[in-house]
């Protein structure tokens, strides 16, 4: 060691220590974070450790009530079954008990004599019942209101009553009946949990059934024949039957091969449509008996079934819609007046809005100047502009 380091030791040596003193003070302050941020990361662990002890206890207390409440719903729904059973045996010896319904058994010398009752009065002139002139000038509105089932299917109120429950027909085949208490219900729901269900004693044929004064009249196809079957909705009931009085029946409506009666209701009453072998260019239009289903009067129309989709009375007067096999704009376009006071090239030609696709069904309200439409699964309500057929 030279002299000149021996002389610069006692000048260095202060200025080293202050330089150790700061690096062990850094050391120190940054120990004292560690160990603070240490000490947090311990009271977030307890406290999350806490809280996940809590949420398991409260899990623990939720599924101890559900299994309990599965418990409970398991015995009820035994209970239930045994209540339905008990009931089923009530209801078989209740059917012990009492008669059968109706026979529809086809009765070939009632059938004969109606056919022959029919045919005498066929295109005679008809006395008209109400004071009713209007006819359909314009589809005043349209409303769709869902979107519900299957591509054919009819949907509609009791045309003659004030109840404002809705009938749904799903299908062109079934014997289910769906029943909603209101519009409101039908419209806002898209299942049928809403619904009460009908189960019908025979199922159903085609689109053209009605609901009217509280009972169900519908189409049953049995062999060869068609039964108008009346069936009393308050009671579910089958209150009479009819074999329909026409030979050798085709479809009535060309794009609606699955149809074969319509029935219809106006101010006038009760009405059925129909098309047979004998004139199969053209459509023939019945006067029914909505107590007795007898045919009151019958009429050979104008109005062709190539192309049509639909029909509907008002105030005595037969309306035929027409489209086209690929689906077009709707319309009017035969007219047939039972009391000759309108003459089919006087009527209105009225076109329906262009929607999805053709009608599967048309059903007239009288009491509410509107029709029910089932369109390629839309149901589907449009308001007429009604006009005097003298005015026309």
């Amino acid at each position: 060691m030279g002299p000149c380091l021996l002389l610069l030791l006692p000048l260095l040596a202060p200025a080293l220590r202050a330089q150790q003193q700061q690096f062990m003070e850094y050391v120190e302050r940054r120990l004292s974070l560690l160990e603070e941020r240490i000490s947090q990361w311990h009271d977030q662990s307890s406290r999350y450790s806490t809280e996940l002890r809590d949420f398991k206890n409260q899990v623990l207390g939720m599924l101890e009530a559900a299994e309990k409440e599965r418990e409970a719903m398991r015995a009820e729904a035994e209970s239930a079954a045994v209540r339905v059973d008990r009931l089923e045996r009530e209801v078989d010896y209740l059917e012990t008990q009492n008669p059968a319904p109706p026979c529809v058994e086809v009765d070939e010398t009632l059938m004969d004599k109606q056919v022959a009752t029919a045919k005498q009065r066929k295109n005679e002139k008809y006395t008209k019942l109400t004071d009713c002139s209007d006819t359909i000038a314009s589809v005043r509105a349209m409303k769709i209101l869902k979107r519900f089932g299957s591509a054919s299917g009819l949907w509609t109120k009791d045309a003659a009553g004030s109840s404002e429950k809705i009938y749904v027909f799903d299908g062109t085949a079934n014997d289910t009946v769906y029943v909603f208490p209101r519009m409101r219900e039908f419209t806002l729901f898209s299942a049928t949990r809403k619904a009460a269900r009908i189960k019908l004693p025979y199922p159903w044929v085609g689109t053209g059934h009605l609901v009217y004064d509280g009972h169900l009249y519908y189409i049953r196809q049995q062999g060869p024949s068609f039964q108008v079957i009346k069936f009393n909705l308050a009671n579910k009931t089958v209150v009479d039957s009819s074999v329909f009085p026409a030979e050798e029946q085709i479809p009535v409506f060309g794009l609606s091969p699955s149809t074969y009666i319509e029935v219809s209701a106006d101010e006038e009453g009760l009405w059925a449509i129909y098309a047979t072998k004998e004139d199969e260019k053209n459509m023939c239009l019945a006067k029914l008996d909505p107590g007795s289903l007898d045919i009151e009067q019958m009429w050979d129309t104008p109005c062709p079934r190539e192309n049509a989709e639909g029909a509907f009375v008002v105030c005595g007067a037969l309306h035929v819609v027409y489209n086209t096999r690929l689906p077009s704009r709707a319309r009017v376009q035969c007219v047939f007046d039972v009391s000759g006071t309108l003459a089919p090239e006087d009527a209105s030609l009225v076109y329906f809005p262009k929607r999805y696709g053709s009608h599967a069904s048309l059903k007239y309200s009288p009491r509410e100047r509107q029709i029910y439409a089932w369109d390629d699964g839309y149901q589907i309500i449009y308001r007429m502009e009604m006009k005097k057929k003298l005015e026309l």
